[in-house]
């Protein structure tokens, strides 16, 4: 039987009725995806990447993360600034310091500081408390005006030239205190269990030099001594060069330095860990899904003798993935103090107009399922305060008990070998003395 041409009707009408609303559909849409000026492109990049990534994706329909960007959207955006301030606006409800955007100018300074090269600035090095949003210092450069002026980890940064840090945000008061060599900016801080100060400090040019080693040498032993401040692009190689060269100083131990290291290239800490560590876990992280990936040393070590690492406040992120791989590893005792505790891991991404994105998309846990976010890692040993003011000096304290330690440990192992392998004398086992099993330095 042939449809009726009523049926024909209504099912033509239906059709059109469809195209239509598919066409208006379309019509609407089009503003969001094709007329877009370059500003609002750039917030919606931002929204996007901040969407597909972030950890807690939860807190998305808490905060209307969808309305947050039409608000967005919606304001007049007609110059960069308009546009930063409007990316800036949408990310304060996440509650994450740590995801932020960063100018073109911030940027590139953040690109140039992980190649290891120089900075020009007060040799700050800054954190942002998770709880209240609080900059904090977590460590001073070495030979930064910071460090002489006597800041250290832990300070509280009130305001920078009468602005408040904590409005400014982590990358704007970073930019505060960069600029040109010799001009001079006004902060007021806050010390641990101290009373806040004003502070006129006088920019200059700060040497990153990332890795530092020498020799160190008591009566009996030589030991190594490697510091490493940041982990940026340049510090694998680095490292790989200090430990051959220390290997041909033919040191028995080794002193490793993470103080004040606040962090950087997650990568570079892990080629790190990776020297040290043979087919051991460096670390697990946990992205959005949840999901738990375990990453392992290789096989091959650059240095596996015995070691000691020192660990402050200023030690932190990617520093804390090497010094808590090493812990509970059992491949290094901690020495020190508690580590600054910063657990979370960020992505950089660069939007169109060449400015950054840093969004936090995953968080790590130490071998043994430590999560150090806000409480830090525990040394093994806790050195006596205060801690020295000049770290990697001659008068350090914490290098000299960091000695003494490496030195007992290579007593120990010798009695330990030396019971384990008697040498017949007159048919008659003796064990060695200590006098004729320690090595005389070079």
């Amino acid at each position: 039987m042939q449809p009726s041409f009523k049926s024909w009707s209504k099912a033509l009408w239906r059709l059109f009725t469809a195209l239509c609303i598919v066409t208006c559909c379309a019509f609407l849409n089009a503003p969001i995806t094709f007329a877009l000026n370059d500003g609002q492109q750039i917030v919606l990049e931002s929204w996007t990447l901040v969407n597909q990534g972030y950890l807690d994706p939860k807190k998305f329909d808490k905060i209307q993360w969808r309305r947050l960007r039409e608000k967005a959207l919606e304001s007049p955006i007609t110059t960069s600034e308009e546009a930063y301030s409007a990316i800036e606006k949408m990310l304060i409800p996440l509650g994450d310091p740590y995801t932020r955007l960063l100018r073109p100018k911030d940027y590139n300074a953040m690109k140039e500081s992980n190649l290891g090269s120089e900075i020009n600035g007060v040799g700050l090095q800054l954190g942002a408390r998770s709880e209240d949003g609080q900059i904090v210092v977590i460590a001073p450069l070495e030979g930064s005006p910071a460090a002489d002026a006597g800041v250290v980890s832990g300070t509280l940064l009130l305001k920078v030239n009468g602005e408040s840090p904590q409005n400014l945000g982590l990358e704007a008061t970073a930019a505060r205190l960069r600029g040109e060599i010799g001009s001079q900016v006004i902060v007021e801080v806050k010390a641990p269990q101290g009373e806040s100060e004003e502070l006129t400090l006088e920019r200059r040019s700060v040497d990153l030099r990332p890795v530092r080693t020498r020799r160190l040498r008591d009566k009996s032993h030589t030991i190594g001594y490697l510091r490493i401040t940041q982990f940026s692009e340049s510090v694998p190689s680095q490292v790989k060069e200090a430990l051959q060269e220390l290997a041909e100083k033919e040191v028995e131990g080794l002193v490793l330095d993470l103080r004040n290291n606040s962090g950087g290239l997650v990568s570079s800490g892990l080629a790190v860990a990776d020297a040290f560590l043979s087919n051991k876990p460096i670390v697990e992280t946990k992205n959005r899904e949840g999901i738990s990936d375990a990453i392992p040393a290789g096989i091959d070590t650059l240095y596996d003798g015995p070691m000691v690492t020192i660990v402050n406040g200023g030690t932190a992120s990617a520093s804390e993935i090497l010094a808590g791989a090493l812990q509970d590893n059992d491949r290094s005792q901690l020495i020190g103090s508690n580590t600054f505790g910063k657990g979370l891991i960020q992505s950089l991404s660069t939007l169109s107009d060449g400015s950054g994105l840093a969004v936090t998309v995953a968080s790590y846990l130490t071998p043994n399922g430590i999560d150090i976010q806000n409480q830090g890692l525990k040394p093994d040993r806790l050195l006596d305060m205060p801690e020295p003011i000049n770290p990697g000096s001659d008068e350090d304290r914490w290098i000299q008990d960091a000695e003494l330690l490496m030195s007992a440990i290579l007593e120990r192992q010798i009695i330990e070998k030396s019971s384990t392998h008697p040498i017949k004398s007159d048919s008659t086992e003796t064990t060695l003395g200590l006098e004729n099993q320690i090595p005389m330095p070079n």
